[in-house]
């Protein structure tokens, strides 16, 4: 192997990932006095010139569908760039009978930039529910622990939403709400009817302007990256208030391929390939974070072995990349006729929706542990569901009554998604595949994943729930229970809902978890992890708000250790 290049300098903390864990590390660490240099694999992102927000479908190549179609088996042309499920030259594995897509980001923000930036906390049940039901663990940390950190997360990033003292659904510091839209109307009205409960979403978009940062103009684009900034993301909110402190070396093109450790069994810095040159690189470093997503994060560590840790760094547990998880998902959609005597009118609003059903069944006896909620949406601007899509799979012919079926459908549509809880199972998991490596020779990831009985009931309650609600509605359910290339109920693929967590666990003992209470390695005290590898269960919130609610919380203990002297 050639010499390796060496920083001349020692960091206080090297972070590798600048998403939603390494983007807060590096604020709160900049902020609070400390030199970091962050490594992000993909390049850096410019807004004005990357983000599409105001593009018509002839302003791109082939409309935006990509040669053959292929953008749109990753994150399509339109939507904010670099993120992908297959990306060239970065393989990676299922094993036999696991069939696990993985979603990785290539630029500054990661995956923030694709978030949909739907922010809900975690309730407190949530991290005591192993002790409710005998499945899994607890967490090693309360919900009176997180809080005080959600609130500094929702007030500094903004979050909109309403107080509805729900149980299930924890109140933050919001913003107000936008106004529903038509189809949430009617979306409310047959969920009132069903005693489902229907309330304001949280999501990350400012509807006011905070930290000179504008509220949003409801163009309904967020998916496409947003040039104002008025949603979240990593990239726009929280990287350019480290960088203004001069304390913070950004390295883009930097693949992270071990963590290098001394005689002491302590880190000392990363080495990492310089992707515009092939060449192998290294940061000096006190302390590393890691965060460059669950997965990634678990390749980093069992990659990085040593004479001090044989199968991995800080694995002595022999947990990494064990107790993965991913968001349980199932979705359906209906017609619904009293949408085709809406006059034609302004969708206005975010890119997401501006109601959602939080879990609603807390109260009862259900046949599967833990809970889910559910996404909607609907109208004109109803993705995969609008005009030409349903149209041309339900309806034959052309010319003048064509256009006349068209004008009548668009606009019918009403869309759900059920995201719920899934329980850790021992066939889950990821590993480093023996035989294969990426084009810089850094061995990859192989898969295993498997529903349980548990998650296949849910997704069947979701179903039944959907159908409730578009019957109650005066519509016509449309999806099947099986589908071709899905699980029973319309579950979807493990990775698909991109909520991948739990590969680098925290808990009390260090013979059954990788890290501390606060993200700190139980085997190596001056490396953290602050993106969802910590989380010891994945409740039916999106994990965004929480990864940087710990991260936020994890790099106020550094701090304090490196003021100390203990790292």
């Amino acid at each position: 192997m050639a010499q390796v290049a060496r920083s001349p300098k020692t960091y206080d903390v090297c972070i590798i990932g600048s998403g939603a864990g390494g983007g807060m590390a590096a604020k709160i660490l900049t902020e609070g006095g400390l030199t970091v240099a962050m490594l992000e694999a993909g390049p850096q992102v410019y807004p004005e010139k990357d983000f599409k927000m105001l593009m018509w479908p002839y302003e791109l190549p082939h409309r935006g569908a990509g040669v053959g179609g292929r953008a749109s088996e990753n994150f399509g042309e339109f939507l904010a760039p670099n993120g992908a499920w297959n990306i060239s030259g970065e393989p990676y594995t299922s094993a036999p009978g696991a069939n696990f897509q993985w979603f990785r980001s290539r630029i500054v923000g990661g995956r923030t930039n694709h978030w949909g930036r739907i922010a809900l906390r975690f309730s407190p049940i949530d991290f005591k529910s192993g002790s409710r039901d005998g499945l899994g663990d607890d967490w090693p940390i309360s919900y009176e622990d997180l809080s005080p950190y959600y609130d500094k997360v929702e007030g500094y990033i903004g979050v909109f939403g309403t107080k509805e003292n729900v149980s299930s659904a924890p109140d933050g510091v919001f913003l107000p709400p936008p106004k529903p839209r038509c189809t949430e109307l009617l979306i409310k009205k047959a969920c009132d009817k069903l005693n489902i409960i229907c309330i304001p979403s949280r999501l990350a978009v400012l509807t006011r302007s905070i930290n000179d940062r504008a509220a949003c103009h409801y163009c309904g684009q967020c998916s496409r990256g947003c040039v104002t900034g008025s949603n979240f993301s990593s990239s726009q909110v929280l990287i350019p208030p480290a960088m203004e402190t001069g304390r913070l070396t950004l390295i883009t093109g930097a693949m992270a391929r071990e963590i290098m450790v001394g005689p002491d069994g302590k880190a000392t810095g990363v080495s990492y390939i310089d992707k515009a040159t092939s060449t192998e690189m290294r940061v000096n470093a006190r302390a590393i974070v890691v965060a460059a997503s669950a997965c990634e994060s678990a390749r980093l560590l069992l990659n990085s072995k040593s004479s001090s840790f044989p199968d991995g760094l800080a694995n002595s547990s022999g947990t990494v990349g064990r107790y993965l998880t991913d968001s349980v998902g199932s979705d359906g959609w209906g017609i619904i006729p009293q949408l085709e005597k809406m006059p034609p009118h302004n969708h206005d609003g975010t890119g997401g929706m501006h109601m959602y059903i939080p879990w609603w069944k807390f109260d009862r006896q259900n046949d599967f542990p833990r809970g889910y909620h559910i996404e909607m949406g609907g109208g004109r601007d109803l993705p995969g569901v609008g005009m030409f899509n349903h149209l041309c799979h339900n309806v034959e012919g052309y010319g003048a009554p064509l256009k006349q079926k068209a004008r009548q459908s668009y606009g019918t549509a009403v869309g759900f998604a059920g995201r719920g809880e899934m329980i850790p199972n021992p066939d889950t998991y990821c590993e480093i595949d023996p035989d294969t490596v990426d084009q810089w020779g850094i061995p990859v990831l192989r898969f295993h994943f498997r529903w349980s009985e548990y998650e296949l009931r849910q997704a069947r309650d979701m179903q039944d729930t959907f159908r409730s609600i578009i019957e109650t509605m005066g519509g016509e359910y449309q999806t099947k229970t099986r589908i071709e290339g899905q699980y029973p109920f319309g579950i979807l693929e493990g990775g698909k809902i991109i909520h991948e967590v739990g590969t680098a666990r925290m808990g009390a003992d260090p013979k059954t978890s990788v890290l501390n209470s606060y993200c700190q390695a139980h085997d190596v005290k001056n490396v953290f992890v602050t993106d969802g590898a910590p989380l010891v269960t994945n409740p039916d919130k999106n994990p965004t708000l929480t990864i940087m609610a710990l991260s936020w919380r994890a790099s106020e203990y550094l701090l304090a250790e490196a003021k100390k002297g203990n790292l």
